[in-house]
């Protein structure tokens, strides 16, 4: 599983490069934002909500586990789509992929130490931040050097890699439903309200960052579909290596398909209320 992420990882890599990075101090502000909010604000939103639709355990965690992750291979896709900055998505999945290796592991293991705490030993221990970090870090490192030496290739494999992360996406999904049919079947009733409910918290938290940050129209549309995006694959293979509860796996395997379908309406909802021709200038700098 971790090799499927790998693999979405490189394809992420290959679109970006080193002045991705030094755009942070172009929307720093607005960057700044929506990291806290996507590392820090949006956990307790879903800790919130787990809480309140009490949730069972298991599948609270499961929850825990999206709030987690970083933005998924598909947010820069969608931004595209609807007009958001994607150079703004590269910049923003750039950072936060570092630094989710960090907040990824604590928010894990403090959701199972809440969640579970009669499961002693369940979390993420030496050997899974390593596998985490090499299966984030490393792919991008690489995609990057490709990109650096090779721009045309990179470019060109940049758009299969595109290709290759919806039809991985999809599967995982598609997976994650075939192998957790009971439980999914069992759960359904309460996780799909969660997964709805976070969806459009994140979404619309994303937007609303780049609204207050005077980003303009297209950072803030790449923001909200950046956080929106949590990187349900990832949170999918976490799930089926640290335990053998199935139901773990079942909000990721849900959430793949929520966002999906609530980013699309998102974004059309976006396009309706504020057309690309009345954008308003990026006043991000």
């Amino acid at each position: 599983m971790l090799f499927v992420v790998a693999v979405l990882m490189l394809g992420l890599g290959l679109g970006l490069t080193v002045e991705d990075f030094r755009r942070v101090r172009r929307y720093r502000v607005t960057i700044a934002a929506a990291l806290v909010c996507q590392l820090l604000v949006l956990p307790f939103v879903c800790f919130a909500i787990v809480s309140v639709l009490s949730l069972p355990p298991v599948a609270a965690v499961g929850m825990m586990l999206i709030a987690a992750s970083p933005g998924g291979p598909l947010a820069g896709v969608y931004s595209h789509l609807f007009g958001g900055d994607v150079a703004f998505n590269l910049t923003l999945t750039a950072v936060n992929s570092v630094l989710s290796v960090v907040t990824l592991t604590a928010i894990t293991n403090l959701s199972l130490a809440h969640f579970l705490p009669a499961q002693d030993g369940i979390g993420l221990h030496g050997g899974e931040i390593v596998q985490v970090f090499a299966a984030i870090l490393v792919p991008i490192a690489i995609g990057m050097a490709v990109k650096t030496k090779w721009s045309r290739f990179a470019a060109r494999a940049e758009r299969v890699f595109r290709v290759i992360s919806g039809l991985a996406l999809a599967a995982l999904i598609a997976s994650g439903f075939a192998s957790n049919l009971s439980p999914l079947t069992d759960n359904l009733t309460t996780v799909f309200p969660a997964a709805v409910a976070f969806a459009l918290a994140s979404l619309a938290t994303g937007y609303w960052v780049g609204r207050l940050t005077r980003a303009g129209r297209g950072p803030s549309i790449a923001a909200g579909m950046e956080i929106g995006f949590h990187n349900a694959a990832l949170a999918l293979t976490i799930a089926l290596s640290l335990t053998d509860d199935l139901t773990l796996a079942v909000p990721p395997s849900i959430y793949g398909l929520t966002i999906m379908i609530a980013a699309a309406g998102f974004g059309l909802l976006l396009n309706h209320l504020a057309p690309r021709t009345g954008a308003a200038p990026s006043a991000a700098s």
